[in-house]
């Protein structure tokens, strides 16, 4: 016969609520997060930057006010259909980060921005360069996002929301530069600039379609479960063309 604990046993079976009314009080002591000792699950703002800790939960940086206001809400839109709530609640971006997973709807939103990795031994290098760079034994301390004015929009398919992603886009414009991210390709994220000026004149229709052509032609794609090779080739220009557009109407 299974034993009940001395909580339950002091509730009785006639306070079935009694359980939970104690925690809610305090007089039962339940689980509580202590703050890492060295700040890796913290977000810290300054004028110049954001620092974020690889122990920082998804959830703190979904609704973290600064992110969000910075991101133009890119990171939110981001973060909202991994899995749920709850699992958001756990999970950290030093594992994507580290992997450098190529579905990763966190590696594709920072690319686009002017982000870097603290690494404890590499130091601080470019995140551009980071997803790249073969793994090793180095340990990920934190993501730092520098704060250059500029606008962001995202996008991405899945088959249904909380599904692994199909394909995944970032739009972004820093300073005079427009570029443009993509992952689940199904490869690493990878980074594009509009080294050829076609956004030169700003974001209308002719100048987004000329650009998800040039993006198109240039990201290699593949195919997995989640998307044939001919699906993605079809997608990526669409998925370009409308982070673009979006881009234009949030900035």
């Amino acid at each position: 016969m299974l034993q009940r604990g001395a909580a339950e046993r002091e509730a009785g079976m006639a306070e079935p609520d009694a359980v939970p009314q104690k925690l809610r009080a305090g007089r039962i002591a339940g689980p509580k997060k202590r703050p890492h000792p060295l700040t890796l699950d913290a977000i810290e703002e300054t004028d110049e930057e954001f620092r974020i800790g690889a122990m920082a939960a998804l959830r703190q940086m979904e609704t973290h006010a600064g992110l969000d206001a910075y991101s133009c809400g890119a990171i939110k839109a981001a973060f909202q259909d991994i899995v749920g709530v709850q699992f958001r609640n756990g999970a950290t971006p030093g594992g994507s980060l580290w992997r450098r997973m190529g579905f990763s709807d966190i590696v594709t939103a920072f690319l686009a921005m002017d982000s870097y990795v603290e690494l404890h031994e590499g130091g601080i290098v470019p995140l551009e360069w980071f997803v790249n760079m073969p793994y090793d034994k180095d340990i990920l301390v934190r993501l730092i996002v520098k704060k250059r004015a500029g606008a962001f929009a995202y996008r991405a398919v899945r088959k249904q929301r909380t599904d692994l992603l199909t394909l995944n886009c970032m739009a972004a414009k820093l300073g005079d530069e427009y570029r443009v991210t993509m992952g689940a390709r199904p490869g690493r994220a990878v980074l594009l600039r509009d080294d050829q000026d076609i956004l030169a004149d700003g974001i209308s229709e002719a100048s987004t379609a000329a650009f998800a052509e040039h993006a198109a032609g240039s990201i290699r794609v593949s195919g997995n479960m989640w998307g044939s090779v001919e699906y993605r080739r079809a997608l990526a220009p669409v998925l370009v063309r409308r982070a673009l557009l979006m881009l234009g109407e949030v900035r």
